[in-house]
């Protein structure tokens, strides 16, 4: 993918995000079962580092289940973080980060963490170049024995989410200039947005894995009614 057409795709999801924040966070007032599958098995001392935080509600939900360590949420939208830190969550803390900068680390404490999550966030960085760059520096930040979690969505699974799929024409862009399985979606709480998502298979995330240092240690299906709308990876840095 051309350098400039993954730079159109962020600036349509950092628009969609900045108007539509605090709508989002309104549909995000409970936790999806995977995410809480994977909170259950976290130790209360363990060091996070959470991107793509949004209102912080994973954060809360720790805390509320005896979770003491340090905690980092990251998010691009500056008013998704506004709602984050308006809980005023202990222990935790929220910074406004692009996590498709080259310098988004310089954020957070420098440190190595037990869990690195990245839930629902992985599918919105466009071209496989930002995505090799984005995970090697996610290693870099995991500890040694520490896990990086993440959940992608998969909407394709959905009748009713594939009828939110539209044209790139829509936006004047041609579908020649996009890769295999990047999709627009449209939103539909307050008011008509659309935003960039792709469509990873198993096979692709097997393969970033090994590229940039990873070993998978598993993975699961859960989240929507029919249990199988987000694939979740565990990885852990070779």
């Amino acid at each position: 993918m051309q350098p400039e057409i993954a730079n159109q795709l962020l600036k349509l999801n950092h628009q969609f995000y900045q108007t539509f924040a605090e709508h989002f966070s309104a549909t995000r007032q409970r936790l999806q079962p995977g995410v809480i599958r994977i909170a259950e098995t976290i130790s209360h001392r363990a060091s996070i580092l959470d991107l793509g935080c949004g209102n912080g509600l994973l954060a809360s939900h720790l805390v509320e289940k005896g979770h003491t360590g340090p905690y980092v949420g990251l998010d691009s939208s500056p008013n998704l973080i506004d709602i984050a830190r308006s809980q005023n969550i202990p222990n935790a803390q929220f910074h406004v980060a692009d996590l498709t900068a080259p310098d988004w680390e310089a954020h957070i404490p420098s440190r190595a963490y037990d869990f690195v999550f990245c839930f629902a966030v992985l599918h919105h960085i466009p071209s496989h170049e930002m995505r090799v760059q984005f995970l090697r520096k996610v290693k870099s930040l995991t500890a040694k024995n520490g896990r990086f979690i993440h959940s992608n969505w998969q909407f394709l699974n959905s009748p009713k989410l594939t009828e939110r799929i539209q044209s790139w024409g829509s936006i004047g862009m041609d579908d020649e200039l996009l890769d295999e399985n990047d999709y627009l979606l449209d939103w539909r709480s307050g008011g008509q947005g659309l935003r960039y998502v792709h469509a990873y298979t198993n096979m692709e995330l097997h393969a970033l894995a090994l590229e940039t240092g990873f070993e998978i240690k598993g993975l699961f299906v859960s989240d929507g009614a029919s249990g199988n709308l987000a694939v979740y990876h565990i990885w852990e840095p070779k």
